[in-house]
């Protein structure tokens, strides 16, 4: 049990820019899905499902964001829009992490959402153990309908979180974490 521990401490998102080539294969993706789905499920619903994008049709998505960055983005700089495509290219594997939850008899919806972040951070801690970098991040693309209907994304769905896969290119440098006495109450 203590590799597990080590692993968790040792944890850390990697700059999107910084990671890239070699990204997990296609049996490394199926574990990281495989591991995903094995989240606290109440309710047996799978509140969640994943796009996986990489290659050249990751690349060909990034490109056609861009229009739709700059429409709904109109003080958008010549730098922005030139670097745009690269923040969503860059790491070799992106998996998006789409919540499916809604209303329920039995199952709130909050502990559906909680599922999908708990799938979201699986994949992470998942990226991790097989030695690769993963920053789970959102933006814009997570929130405007526009880019939501190009990933396919339906109304009521909504992005848990964009997990950028890849090698880092440099270790990872530790940065400060809260101290246990500011966010921790016993009672």
């Amino acid at each position: 049990m203590t590799g597990t521990i080590d692993l968790l401490k040792t944890r850390r998102s990697p700059r999107i820019p910084d990671l890239m080539e070699p990204g997990p294969s296609a049996a490394e993706i199926e574990t990281l899905l495989t591991i995903a789905t094995r989240v606290p499920d109440h309710g047996k619903l799978a509140p969640w499902r994943f796009l996986v994008m990489q290659g050249e049709r990751k690349k060909q998505i990034a490109e056609a964001l861009l229009p739709i960055f700059r429409k709904s983005h109109p003080e958008v700089t010549e730098d922005q829009l030139r670097k745009e495509p690269e923040r969503f290219a860059n790491a070799p594997l992106v998996i998006a992490v789409i919540s499916k939850a809604g209303p329920h008899v039995k199952i709130p919806e909050w502990e559906q959402i909680l599922s999908a972040g708990a799938a979201a951070m699986s994949i992470v801690v998942a990226a991790h153990a097989l030695g690769y970098g993963a920053n789970w991040v959102t933006g814009w693309v997570a929130y405007e309908r526009p880019a939501l209907e190009l990933l396919g994304i339906k109304p009521g769905e909504r992005v848990a979180g964009l997990i950028h896969i890849g090698t880092p290119k440099a270790a990872q440098e530790e940065r400060p974490r809260p101290k246990l006495s500011d966010v921790v109450t016993y009672l």
